[in-house]
């Protein structure tokens, strides 16, 4: 579907266990169908890069490849931002 095409892509920095991304999953629901969320493991190899620049500030989330918000989830500049791209989109 090219609706999906368009989607904002939210990346999600995080590891296992972190309360605070459930937490912030927990607040981002309502808006799960205008984004595409990403789950970035930070503590796998692959990922070292992300493992120092953030391991003691996950959750860390990037909105379409940029940084957007850390620790927790400012919810009005996520619903800016994500608006934002969907104007662009339209």
């Amino acid at each position: 579907c090219s609706a999906s095409a368009n989607k904002p892509v939210l990346t999600l920095f995080t590891k296992k266990p972190c309360p605070l991304c459930d937490e912030a999953k927990e607040v981002l629901e309502p808006y799960k169908r205008r984004f595409i969320l990403q789950e970035v493991d930070i503590t796998l190899p692959e990922n070292s890069m992300w493992c120092d620049k953030y391991k003691y500030d996950i959750p860390v989330f990037h909105l379409n490849g940029k940084f957007l918000m850390k620790h927790q989830v400012d919810i009005e500049k996520f619903e800016n931002q994500l608006m934002k791209l969907e104007l662009q989109n339209d």
